[in-house]
């Protein structure tokens, strides 16, 4: 069944790159790929911090009365092979996405995100 999409959906959708994680400096976050968030129109998703990387659904929603985005999602840690699920937020913030993204029973961490150029997921080193 297709769902209605908010008119702030926009406002998130696109190629964002993660330029600033609170638990894992620059270049682990950036391991494999340029570490990225891409939320898709549709409400689905993709990203990729260090050898984490996972599918996501999202939606458009408000936090403290503010346009946001919430999602779940699942996805492995290329590292061990460990399969992952979770969920995060985001809010805009001067042109950013800031957020959190949490790993179920796992770490989490709050991230900087800017709006990337390029239309296309990033791809392997």
């Amino acid at each position: 069944m297709a769902r209605p999409k908010e008119k702030s959906a926009s406002l998130f959708a696109g190629l964002w790159h993660i330029v600033a994680m609170d638990e894992w400096d620059e270049d682990y976050y950036n391991e494999e790929v340029q570490a990225f968030i891409e939320l898709e129109a549709n409400g689905s998703g993709h990203f990729q911090f260090a050898y984490v990387s996972g599918s996501m659904d999202w939606r458009s929603t408000t936090r403290d009365g503010e346009p946001a985005a919430e999602w779940s999602w699942e996805g492995s840690d290329a590292a061990d092979g460990t399969q992952l699920t979770g969920r995060g937020w985001a809010k805009l913030k001067e042109d950013e996405l800031h957020g959190m993204i949490f790993i179920h029973l796992g770490d989490d961490s709050g991230f900087v995100a800017k709006r990337a150029n390029a239309k296309k997921r990033p791809t392997k080193k």
